[in-house]
């Protein structure tokens, strides 16, 4: 058995759990936030039979695709308020970040 652990930008979620319950998966869902840009992500856990690996990995990868988006970023240290003008940059945001991790023992209560 494995454990996927996918970290999906908001954006991508809805498709990735419509897809997850259509096809009879079960899983876990936890809020949780990027740490660049500070913009909500989902964390799913889910866990799957060694023969489901293939097909899961491909809903999620079919579901979550990196964009670009355009931010304005400040410098840490940013002295009196108005002397910056922070310059746009376009950075890659939302796909997914999967860690799969076998599982030792599993129990279902």
């Amino acid at each position: 058995m494995k454990l996927f652990i996918a970290v999906i930008h908001n954006r991508d979620k809805n498709k990735v759990v419509d897809d997850l319950v259509r096809d009879g998966y079960k899983f876990t869902i936890i809020g949780s936030t990027g740490g660049f840009l500070r913009e909500g992500n989902t964390t799913f856990l889910i866990g799957v039979q060694e023969e489901e690996k293939d097909a899961l990995m491909n809903i999620i990868q079919r579901n979550c695709q990196v964009r670009e988006q355009v931010v304005n970023v400040l410098p840490p240290e940013a002295s009196q308020v108005g002397s910056f003008v922070p310059n746009p940059v376009k950075v890659p945001v939302g796909g997914a970040i999967v860690f799969v991790l076998d599982v030792e023992q599993f129990a279902r209560f």
